[in-house]
């Protein structure tokens, strides 16, 4: 299972995943700019990540490339469930019925949930 990462280090991960491998100063550039962070920044963001062993680097003369070891939907699908057990007890039905009674779901997510429940149904 995939270290958790912090939200500064998911901005840097969705550089990352969008497309790879960059430079440091690739990532810099393509953080949002409300961000305003400074690349030493990023290249903090970038250490940890390679800590956590959810990126990689090669070198490239005098700088380092760096790529996702992990796809974002591997990621999406891990924290999706890390939310499902420790809120919902490992079950998804109260999170729907949570998200209903909070008048959460619009007439398209509901067709949507429809959609997909009758397609699994089959």
């Amino acid at each position: 299972m995939v270290e958790r990462i912090s939200d500064a280090e998911h901005a840097v991960m969705e550089v990352l995943w969008d497309e790879s491998p960059l430079s440091a100063q690739d990532v810099v550039e393509r953080i949002p700019a409300n961000r305003d962070w400074s690349a030493n920044t990023v290249k903090t963001l970038l250490g940890r990540l390679l800590g956590k062993q959810v990126i990689a680097h090669e070198e490239d003369g005098r700088r380092y490339l760096y790529r996702p070891v992990v796809a974002r939907e591997s990621y999406v699908a891990g924290e999706s469930q890390r939310m499902i057990d420790r809120l919902f007890g490992g079950r998804l039905s109260p999170l729907v019925a949570h998200l209903a009674e909070r008048d959460a779901l619009t007439g398209d997510d509901i067709a949507e949930i429809e959609a997909l429940l009758k397609e699994l149904k089959q």
